[in-house]
């Protein structure tokens, strides 16, 4: 029989006696948020975990549940700074309707 979990076996060396790897490796293997690039916040964002067909209704489609999840989101601003200037004409971006875009757009100029 196998007996995996015998620290007796010598062939086997134990790794209960090696120092846990610092976090940082790990961060360092994958990158750190701080460090994904201008679009890495698209990947923080919480539409990318639900249904997309949310962010894009059909006309005259309800925006409540897009614009719920955009309420609970951390990258909100960068991702309604992407859809200003991009001028993203369809969907619900950083929880504004292209609508709502608009006339945001039109305060500021």
């Amino acid at each position: 029989m196998w007996h995996l979990l015998d620290d007796d076996d010598e062939s086997f060396p134990s790794d209960a006696h090696k120092p846990a790897a610092p976090a940082s490796n790990v961060l360092s293997l994958f990158g750190a948020p701080e460090d994904d690039g201008p679009m890495g916040w698209q990947e923080r964002a919480l539409c990318a975990q639900t249904d997309p067909e949310a962010f894009f209704p059909e006309k005259g489609g309800s925006t409540r549940e897009a614009k719920r999840v955009c309420t609970g989101c951390e990258v909100r601003a960068e991702c309604l700074e992407y859809a200003l200037a991009n001028d993203e004409r369809f969907g619900i971006w950083g929880g504004l309707s292209e609508r709502e875009r608009r006339k945001l757009k039109r305060r500021v100029v």
